[in-house]
């Protein structure tokens, strides 16, 4: 027999866990479940084990807003980031809520019933749940697989190759030579984190990503925790991490050469004299077309400007028996290549949505305030920001979720759908040019180009607009 809940959260990680915590906090008389594919809670800071994992946004803002960031540093390694939200998980009860290594293949939108039909893996048994409303936290990317390009040559490289999403446990590195290939925030958090102990390290990189220095901790928010109390102290913090961030985004899309240059100003005062920073550090596009990768303390500069590490920017022409043969013809030799090359999405955790039997298209709907689907009913999905913290925007869908399903108690609605009127039109799911996004946009739905079909990447608006928002906005159907 089918076990049945109010709601029925798909994801146990940073995102799964706020949610069902707002929910027990806010919607206290729902029922709830947590499914997680895999042994454990955490999700990417439990999967990620690569050297030096971290934040690359600061934690008073990648930390939830009910939950105060106690820690000393501003961008947390992945350990502290893990106890951090496995913490929330116990105080809130929620841990006592997931099922683990619950793999969830397919959900059935059933219209007679007003309810979800879950199927799920475990193991090698099947089992089924339903629920009136269905959640999905899984995040946008694909955790069984990274990207990796089609290298030419791979099968002759005598070495180990390494993607950092499946690191190796018995990995060893210290007097090796190691090529980090990829210029992202994996890339610039590998090469300081290994460059002590390997012989040598090299970030080879097709193009520059803009990287920023920020202090690893935060003295305005380590003295407000002397004066005022821990939340109130947090709140102040956030909001001033929240508003500067909001506010290089926002310069960076008007005024891109000015940000341009102050980067390069900032970057160049980090590096040895002299060292091409043009080459290494100029990117080809604007400031936050693709996302800024934040290093603490200036770590990857140090490491260059120590003799630690180097940058190459260069093409791979192919593999050989000891390295790589890059486009101009040098070679770099390798014990170890490590292939930061990024990574791949997949929408709701691969899981197959039907409503009624029918397969859902997901390019042919378009996302709501983007946390709900149109024609999809009693369904959403926490997606965070693309120039900001993700949790951010997956507290906000927490908090519209919750005050969604209190509104359909008042009404004694047994749905909600959104309905997509006549004369809206179609964009991208994603303004972004990094490469895991344009690999996908096909696949994805689309957004519209007005609101409340027109994504924000603003926490500021959306504030006003999810949180404070009328849900009988004449697109919201309740029956």
């Amino acid at each position: 027999m089918s076990e049945h809940v109010d709601v029925l959260i798909i994801g146990a990680g940073l995102s799964g866990i706020g949610a069902a915590a707002t929910l027990a906090t806010r919607q206290p008389d729902k029922t709830y479940l947590v499914l997680e594919r895999r042994p454990s809670s955490g999700g990417t800071w439990d999967l990620f084990r690569y050297p030096g994992v971290r934040s690359d946004s600061d934690m008073y803002t990648l930390g939830y807003r009910f939950k105060p960031w106690l820690g000393d540093k501003a961008l947390a390694d992945g350990a502290s980031i893990l106890d951090y939200v496995r913490e929330t998980a116990r105080e809130y009860g929620v841990d006592e809520r997931i099922r683990y290594d619950q793999h969830v293949t397919s959900a059935d939108w059933d219209s007679e019933s007003a309810t979800w039909r879950v199927a799920v893996d475990e193991g090698d048994e099947s089992k089924t749940y339903t629920a009136s409303f269905l959640w999905s936290c899984t995040g946008y990317y694909n955790y069984d697989e990274g990207y990796t390009p089609e290298f030419t040559g791979r099968e002759r490289f005598r070495g180990e190759i390494v993607h950092p999403q499946h690191w190796p446990a018995d990995l060893t590195y210290a007097g090796k030579k190691v090529v980090v290939i990829g210029s992202g925030a994996t890339a610039v958090t590998l090469v300081p984190a290994m460059a002590d102990d390997a012989a040598k390290i090299t970030m080879l990189q097709r193009s520059p990503t803009y990287i920023l220095s920020l202090p690893a901790r935060d003295p305005l928010a380590l003295g407000l925790r002397k004066v005022l109390p821990r939340q109130a102290a947090y709140n102040v913090t956030r909001i001033k991490n929240i508003a500067q961030a909001s506010a290089l985004y926002n310069v960076s899309q008007k005024q891109p050469r000015l940000v341009r240059r102050l980067i390069r100003r900032l970057n160049q005062k980090q590096l040895p004299e002299g060292y091409p920073v043009d080459v290494h550090f100029k990117p080809t596009y604007g400031p936050w077309d693709q996302r800024l990768c934040l290093v603490p303390n200036g770590d990857l500069f140090r490491a260059i400007r120590h003799g630690k590490a180097e940058v190459v920017t260069d093409t791979i022409d192919t593999f050989t028996e000891t390295g790589l043969r890059l486009g101009s013809g040098a070679e770099l030799e390798a014990d170890i290549i490590i292939t930061a090359t990024g990574l791949n999405l997949r929408l709701f955790g691969g899981v197959e949505v039907t409503v009624d039997g029918e397969k859902l298209d997901a390019p042919s709907t378009m996302a709501y305030r983007g946390l709900m689907l149109s024609d999809l009913p009693n369904f959403a999905y926490t997606v965070g920001y693309t120039n900001a913290s993700w949790t951010l925007k997956a507290d906000l869908v927490a908090e519209f979720v919750c005050r969604l399903l209190q509104h359909m108690t008042e009404v004694g609605a047994r749905t909600v759908v959104p309905v997509r009127q006549a004369g809206v039109g179609e964009e991208p799911f994603m303004d972004f040019e990094a490469g895991y996004v344009l690999r996908s946009l096909d696949e994805l739905p689309k957004q519209g180009d007005v609101e409340p079909w027109k994504l924000k990447q603003s926490w500021f608006h959306d504030v006003r607009t999810i949180r404070r928002t009328d849900l009988d906005d004449g697109v919201l159907q309740f029956r």
